[in-house]
């Protein structure tokens, strides 16, 4: 599955040409365009070092920025996200038809370049199973100013995860002070098989409390989420103030805080 931009595919078929219309043996034409250049990559950061959180239809910018040093100077230079075993067994590519970069030329080092290219993700379009989710890798290449390339397939990593959402209620509403509150609610995730959210089992969620009039929450307990990723659990009214259930998160879905449910004590 590896692609190289256009742009510097037409520049190397110009080098080719040249080299097939000379008297070069075929077994040193195959050698030279084999032959690597001592492009290195470094300073890859992917999304601002974020992860990449999707949900069933998110439409997002990514954006990689890298730098690519070569004795000859760097002519051009592209770089994309890849996921599976390999970049031949890729299962996941983003973008499909990799740009090349926008490369600038250090004013101090003319053999150092800062590249950066931007890429549309769209969920619906480009994610079509729930394996996705986790580390992808960065494939960085560059093209020097006498065509030679290098392309080094694990450059950098990223975490694509997906979007998970949470829920809160809690009643009685009102309710007398000692009394017992129930808080219920659910944690789903986007699954992009399914097109739709589903339930989130046995992860671990934070219920947490607000007084009223304050802004900062505290942590009462931590609640499992069940079967279809229900959330249950009971606690003493003691003042006014709000209820939430907040996920952390894990290496495949992103985290959840839902919106704060009042509760009138009495």
């Amino acid at each position: 599955m590896r692609i190289r931009p256009a742009v510097t595919a037409v520049s190397l078929a110009t080098g080719l040409f040249a080299l097939a219309t000379s008297v070069l043996p075929a077994a040193a034409q195959a050698a030279d365009r084999a032959a690597p250049s001592d492009t290195v990559f470094s300073n890859v950061v992917v999304n601002g070092g974020k992860d990449i959180v999707l949900g069933l239809t998110t439409k997002k910018t990514v954006t990689i920025t890298w730098t690519a040093t070569d004795p000859d100077g760097v002519a051009a230079s592209w770089a994309y996200l890849w996921h599976g075993p390999n970049t031949d067994d890729a299962d996941g590519m983003l973008p499909l038809y990799p740009p090349t970069g926008t490369c600038t030329v250090s004013p101090t080092d003319p053999t150092t370049s800062a590249c950066t290219v931007s890429i549309g993700v769209d969920a619906a379009r480009d994610l079509d199973h729930n394996g996705l989710a986790g580390t992808w890798k960065v494939l960085a290449g560059a093209q020097d100013r006498t065509d030679d390339w290098t392309e080094i397939d694990a450059a950098g990593t990223a975490r694509v995860k997906r979007l998970a959402k949470v829920t809160v209620n809690a009643s009685p509403e009102p309710v007398k002070k000692g009394r017992t509150v129930t808080v219920t609610g659910r944690l789903t995730r986007a699954n992009w098989e399914s097109g739709s959210y589903t339930g989130y089992q046995g992860q671990t969620v934070r219920l947490q409390f607000r007084k009223k009039g304050s802004s900062t929450y505290t942590t009462l307990k931590t609640v499992t989420s069940g079967s279809a990723g229900a959330l249950r659990t009971t606690t003493k009214a003691k003042t006014d103030g709000y209820f939430r259930y907040v996920f952390a998160g894990t290496g495949t879905t992103g985290p959840a805080t839902a919106a704060g449910d009042f509760v009138d004590v009495r």
